[in-house]
């Protein structure tokens, strides 16, 4: 199969990363974290392929997931973890609307990032 063929891999599982709401880079696109100009340089991987993220989704349509490594939630300040699954969960329900919402790629972020990135051109 042509590498054009394969869709995005996961640099993580290697396997499919079938639907934009699996996506961890769209995502970090919504969160700000990955600039417009950055989306097709950067490495795809499946959001639950990221525990260190999906962590901080906390939501009943998400199984959560339990982060590992020294950068699990359990370790970190509670005001920290509280507003990253704040931001996280806000981001994540807003990447599983995409497909619904009829929108171009720009304006996929949330819009106090879409105001920040804004306001950093002026």
């Amino acid at each position: 199969m042509a590498a054009c063929d394969q869709g995005y891999l996961c640099d993580v599982c290697g396997e499919d990363v079938a639907a934009i709401t699996e996506s961890d880079l769209y995502l970090r696109y919504i969160m700000g974290e990955v600039n417009p100009l950055e989306l097709p340089r950067q490495r795809e991987r499946h959001i639950r392929c990221n525990p260190a993220l999906a962590q901080y989704i906390v939501d009943p349509a998400f199984e959560p997931i339990v982060c590992a490594s020294m950068f699990a939630k359990v370790n970190l300040d509670a005001q920290f973890v509280s507003q990253q699954e704040e931001l996280v969960t806000c981001a994540w329900r807003r990447l599983q609307a995409i497909p619904t919402l009829g929108i171009a790629i720009p304006e996929y972020p949330l819009p106090e990032v879409l105001d920040k990135w804004r306001n950093e051109l002026r």
